[in-house]
């Protein structure tokens, strides 16, 4: 029969737990704080406390870099182009839809988020991304058709309707 958790470690995973929540929807901030106080008050409970140091370096690192992002979405556009660039999709993505935080009614970003989330193998999202931006630009219909980004997208039915018979 297993061991049962002593009161303290029971608590120190509960802690974990819950900075781990904040850590995964993206709020590091507030994860830092839960994981460097887990640390504190369950110095004892080792197991728990190296992995919450190392989800506490991973936020930090995070934090970091967000502090260094740029803020207006032309420069972000820049950036996630040079991500799409580097093969790394997941990033050029959230560089993107924080450029369109920003920029909502700009083509340019909704048609390369449509070609990342195309490299990424996000089919749906990815035609609902490029019909906004021929919603915004009809003429990025000429570059859909020869843009290997987007070749995930060609054998889809709604990849025709919009190249080639859609009309806002």
């Amino acid at each position: 029969m297993p061991r049962q958790p002593t009161p303290d470690e029971s608590a120190a995973l509960r802690a974990f737990e819950h900075a781990h929540k904040k850590f995964a929807s993206g709020r590091f901030a507030e994860a830092r704080a839960l994981f460097n106080a887990l640390i504190e008050r369950h110095a004892g409970v080792s197991e728990v406390t190296a992995r919450a140091r190392t989800y506490l370096a991973i936020a930090e690192a995070r934090l970091r870099s967000e502090s260094t992002l740029p803020h207006d979405a032309e420069s972000l556009y820049d950036r996630g182009v040079i991500e799409l660039n580097r093969g790394e999709f997941v990033a050029a993505q959230e560089m993107f839809e924080r450029a369109l935080k920003r920029e909502p009614e700009a083509a340019h970003i909704h048609y390369s988020l449509a070609a990342t989330r195309a490299r990424l193998g996000s089919i749906i999202s990815a035609l609902q991304s490029l019909e906004r931006a021929l919603s915004l630009q009809p003429s990025l219909r000429v570059r859909a058709q020869y843009d290997q980004d987007i070749v995930a997208l060609r054998n889809e039915p709604e990849f025709e309707r919009l190249i080639f018979t859609y009309r806002p």
